[in-house]
């Protein structure tokens, strides 16, 4: 537990047993998925978007199918011995309020506990088996189950998906069992202050908003969870229009579109009263002062943009630009990364990393570092100073290999049909379609430093950021004086 020795939050008045993951939405390695707006390559056929259609031919068609009730089922066959298959529900911490936060991944935990047809027991041997491995995830605005198992078995897996979404028991004993190894699950989380500091960080910048409130929910709420509020919470949502059934590696579609009518055709297709609750971004702090910890923990964002808006790639590149570095990559000076370069020679920090998380209509924008108290103020100085460099005077060069090095970053992560399968349930709820690798590249390729300029001195430039710090922070500037660092005064 942190040892709180005061807690501030300030506003400026102007200006599972069967592998359960909780889904880190601040990373910026998750899969970057943009959404194309084919009119922006302009009038013609250029050489990228001629080498575009030509490298099409090469890469596995995504076939995108919607039932009747609005289920959209997709997928890419690459003739693998291995698949991987799941459900991606438009469905998370998000749709919940301050009374039932915690529903949805509670939820997700019992998902596992047993179905109608299925003990607890049976479902697990059932899965050793078959060598299968299945697994599910919470983020703040989705929930997904999906299991990887050999090609053959697709049918058992898909059919698996379906009753645990579908037939969970959902029974009081499981609850309250389920019950306690969540809250071990909350305190393990708040010895990971990575974690902590996010959700701070989510707390202040989306104060009083969905946002704002973390994935696990608050430990009264979890206490106090019960069936029905996990019932409510399926009959809500888990609707088909707002379900994406994605699968990857050795799979027909026309097999998986069978399954799908077979085990998923008679889910409602219809829902209201469930817009997505809207959000705002308020320029604002959260400290956590604890002077016996060694490193102070910060993380600064601005307000990006959503998935689809047209500027999130530019953002990606700029966030790119700034990279990541920790002591143990050494040779910190030789970097790209002017601001790895600055913190290796001063020896500023522990470690930093940059991050872009995307939601729907908003996203933050920003960067976590871990350091010494007596380097805090220094390193929040080369930051910012960073950020306005980005504004004022990036150069080509380096708006080249950052691009090169962000395709990199996309290519490699797509290794294997689970982070694949994974691309195309995200890109299928953002976007409804899969956007061809090809059709991204193209876009990178046509941002220059003007671009990133004029992007960044959008949505960066005398700017009111969101503040979280947590540990040794006396020497962290206040924020009147962090607010004044997000611009330069020009003589």
């Amino acid at each position: 537990m942190l040892h709180v020795a005061y807690v501030s939050i300030y506003t400026p008045t102007a200006g599972n047993r069967l592998s359960f993951s909780l889904l880190s939405a601040y990373s910026s390695f998750f899969i970057i998925i943009i959404i194309i707006q084919i009119g922006l390559f302009g009038a013609g056929r250029s050489r990228s978007t001629q080498a575009v259609a030509q490298a099409v031919l090469n890469v596995p068609e995504t076939k995108v199918t919607t039932l009747e009730n609005g289920l959209r089922v997709a997928s890419e066959d690459s003739g693998l011995s291995t698949c991987t298959v799941g459900l991606w529900i438009d469905a998370g911490s998000r749709y919940e309020n301050q009374t039932n936060n915690g529903t949805a991944h509670f939820l997700e935990h019992m998902a596992f506990k047993g179905t109608r047809k299925r003990s607890q027991l049976d479902l697990e041997l059932e899965i050793e088996n078959m060598g299968a491995h299945l697994n599910a995830y919470t983020s703040r605005e989705q929930t997904v189950y999906y299991a990887k198992a050999f090609s053959k078995d697709l049918p058992r897996a898909v059919e698996i998906l379906a009753d645990i979404i579908q037939n969970s028991t959902l029974g009081e004993v499981e609850i309250e069992r389920e019950r306690g190894v969540i809250l071990r699950e909350m305190q393990e989380v708040e010895t990971n202050l990575q974690e902590v500091v996010f959700d701070y960080l989510h707390a202040t910048a989306y104060h009083n908003t969905a946002l704002g409130r973390t994935i696990l929910g608050p430990t009264e709420n979890i206490k106090s969870i019960n069936r029905n509020d996990l019932v409510e919470y399926i009959t809500t949502h888990y609707k088909g229009p707002r379900i994406v059934l994605a699968a990857a590696g050795g799979v027909s579609h026309d097999e998986l579109l069978h399954l799908a009518k077979h085990h998923f055709g008679n889910l409602p297709s219809t829902y209201e009263g469930e817009m997505l609750p809207p959000c705002s971004f308020t320029g604002s702090e959260i400290r956590v002062r604890d002077d016996k910890m060694p490193l102070a923990h910060i993380a600064v964002s601005v307000e990006a943009v959503g998935w689809s808006h047209p500027d999130t790639l530019p953002l990606m590149v700029a966030n790119t630009l700034i990279g990541n570095w920790d002591r143990s990559f050494g040779g910190g000076v030789n970097l790209s990364s002017k601001l790895a370069q600055v913190t290796c020679h001063g020896n500023l920090c522990h470690s930093f990393q940059s991050f872009n998380t995307c939601y729907t209509d908003t996203g933050l924008w920003g960067l976590y570092m871990v350091c010494e108290p007596n380097t805090v103020a220094d390193m929040m100085h080369f930051v910012q100073r960073e950020w306005i460099r980005l504004c004022t005077s990036v150069t080509e060069s380096e708006v080249a290999r950052a691009k090169n090095l962000l395709k990199t970053n996309m290519l490699l992560q797509l290794d294997g049909s689970t982070p694949i399968c994974e691309d195309i349930g995200r890109q299928m709820l953002c976007y409804n379609r899969r956007i061809p690798l090809p059709e991204l590249e193209a876009r990178i390729d046509l941002i220059d430093a003007q671009t990133i300029r004029n992007v960044c001195t959008k949505y960066i430039y005398d700017k009111s950021p969101g503040v979280a710090a947590v540990g040794p922070i006396g020497q962290l500037p206040d924020y009147d004086i962090i607010r004044s660092g997000m611009y330069w005064l020009r003589q």
